[in-house]
Parts: C-alpha cells; sequence; structure tokens
C-alpha cells in the first residue's frame, strides 16, 4: 500500500466524498459551509454556505442529495427539503441501494455543543417515497454502506466506536474501533469494510467476519470519511482531502431514484 499523498487542503473539516464517473470529487466543508468539486483542474463550489453535511449522494436526474439540518436537493444552485423528521436536529450520512433507495442516520443532539447522543434512527427512502424506520436505537449514526451482494447494511455509530451490521431483521455488533471512533465508511468488493477512526487518525479495515486486518495511519489528522475511486480510497480530514492506493476496488455506489419534493416522515 503506498503512501498518503494531498490532493487538496481547506480550513475546515471536509467530509462526505463522493466520486463522480468523470473521475471529479464531491465534498463537503461541514465547519466552514459548502460543496466542492475537486479535479485535476481545479476546486469548484456547487452549494454555497450550508454547513454540517455530513453526506452526499448522486441523484439518477443529475442533482445532488445533500444533508445538513435536514435531506435536501440540489440542483442548478438551488436547494430545497426532501425531509426533515420532527424532533431531530439534522441528517448526517446518507448511502444510496441498489435499487436507489436511501438510507440516511438521523441526529437527535447538537454535536457542537457538546451534547451526548440519544439513541436514533436510521431510516430508508424507498423510490416511491415511502419512509421506513431500520433502526432506532443507534447512537450517533455514521457511515453506511453495503456489502456486495447488498443483503447486509453497515453502519457506524460514532458515539459507541463500533460498526452495526444489519441482516434483514436481525442486528449485530460487527466490528469495534481500534481506536478513536467509527465515522464514515465504505465496503470493497471482497466485503472489507473500510473505516475513518475520527480522532484515531487513521482508518480501518475490517475482515468480512468483523476481524481487524489492518490500520493505516494518517499523520495524526482527524479522520471523518472515506469513498473508493477504484483501488485508491480518497480520505476527507480536518484540513485535507488525501488519496492513497488499498490495491482492492469499492463496492460501486449506485444513484437515489427517490422523489425530489418534500416527503413527510
Amino acid at each position: 500500500m503506498e503512501n498518503s499523498s494531498i490532493v487538496c487542503e481547506a480550513g475546515g473539516l471536509l467530509e462526505a466524498p463522493l466520486v463522480q464517473a468523470d473521475g471529479s470529487l464531491l465534498f463537503a466543508d461541514t465547519t466552514t459551509g459548502g460543496v466542492y468539486r475537486w479535479s485535476s483542474s481545479g476546486t469548484q463550489t456547487l452549494v454555497e454556505r450550508r454547513r454540517g453535511i455530513g453526506g452526499l449522494a448522486a441523484h439518477a436526474d443529475g442533482g445532488l442529495l445533500v444533508s445538513g439540518r435536514d435531506l435536501a436537493y440540489a440542483r442548478d444552485g438551488e436547494t430545497d427539503t426532501i425531509l426533515a423528521p420532527d424532533g431531530t436536529t439534522g441528517i448526517n450520512d446518507i448511502a444510496v441501494a441498489a435499487d436507489g433507495s436511501l438510507l440516511a442516520g438521523v441526529l437527535r443532539h447538537r454535536p457542537a455543543l457538546g451534547e451526548s447522543a440519544p439513541p436514533s434512527e436510521l431510516v430508508e427512502i424507498a423510490p416511491d417515497g415511502t419512509v421506513r424506520v431500520v433502526a432506532d436505537d443507534l447512537l450517533w449514526p455514521n457511515g453506511i454502506g453495503f456489502s456486495p451482494d447488498g443483503t447486509t447494511i453497515y453502519v457506524s455509530e460514532y458515539a459507541a466506536s463500533r460498526v452495526r451490521r444489519f441482516d434483514g431483521e436481525s442486528t449485530a455488533v460487527f466490528a469495534e474501533a481500534p481506536r478513536g471512533e467509527c465515522d464514515g465508511l465504505a465496503v470493497d468488493v471482497e466485503g472489507g469494510v473500510w473505516v475513518a477512526l475520527g480522532s484515531g487518525g487513521g482508518i480501518a479495515r475490517f475482515a468480512p467476519a468483523g476481524d481487524l486486518d489492518e490500520v493505516v495511519d494518517l499523520d495524526g489528522r482527524f479522520v471523518s470519511s472515506l469513498a473508493f475511486a477504484g483501488t485508491s480510497i480518497y480520505v476527507t480530514t480536518a484540513g485535507a482531502l488525501l488519496r492513497l492506493d488499498v490495491g482492492v476496488a469499492g463496492v460501486p455506489v449506485a444513484e437515489a431514484k427517490i422523489p425530489t419534493g418534500r416527503i413527510l416522515g
């Protein structure tokens, strides 16, 4: 595995990396605000000012789904709310299933104010707009991913420093962070689960059975999330976007097919 390289630097906590078909990368600056597109020719602003973004997803119609204080749809400079569940403080990470459904982690506390995380939900929005609760006992739901065959959902619980596994109606602890917390995650084609370790300053790969396979140190940085591009991984951190080759490709990321109008749920 090659050493990490810095792709670009920024002032805030970078989050939500999303690789585009043309090889460019979208990411958010969750503290300073905004969504950006990085390519070899430079960095472009796509969404201005919006803060607290923990997840981005491409929509099949060409727009973008953006988390934060709510789940929103962004296109052509306009941003409209899709989902804002009652009693919540925001939507954190999001991920798209093979059928175009969207999974979203709900926040019920204010991390920036140091509030403790109460149990919260992982919700699914189906292509027909139906909203269902997948789990309601997650302690600060964060990164979300799917096994190569699509039958298993992995969800990071940041406040518990662990990853949960959901197989249909059953759930279990899949893995625990070797250090730091479990933040964003991505799954490779061999079934390995790669997890950003937050204050642990690195990323960890867990084998399909949940055993710790390796830890990649990243120079003491706060590491928030990661996304595959071929056999490389883009890693978002506090202050920089990194890239490293890991020798295995990631599970393909689908485009969302959910309605883009306001959904009650």
